[in-house]
């Protein structure tokens, strides 16, 4: 007994495939550039400040600190 050959839809439309795979091409990489803290390599994110993720998170995290309210002591 033999199975008949069913015609299989893809997953991944064509379209969202061939995106998919020239975001990823070597031309369009993020170039690198220093920290302008602590000099590590980095990629460029924001074009104001070239910042790697350990003076990011560093800065996210004072800001948190300012931002939250001082509780009062009586």
């Amino acid at each position: 007994m033999k199975r008949k050959a069913h015609k299989t839809e893809p997953v991944v439309p064509a379209e969202i495939l061939e995106q998919a795979k020239q975001s990823i091409s070597p031309d369009r990489l993020k170039k690198t550039v220093k920290c302008s803290v602590c000099g590590a390599e980095t990629t460029v994110l924001a074009v104001s400040e070239p910042l790697c993720w350990v003076c990011r998170r560093l800065k996210i995290s004072a800001w948190r600190e300012i931002e939250a309210p001082v509780p009062m002591q009586e």
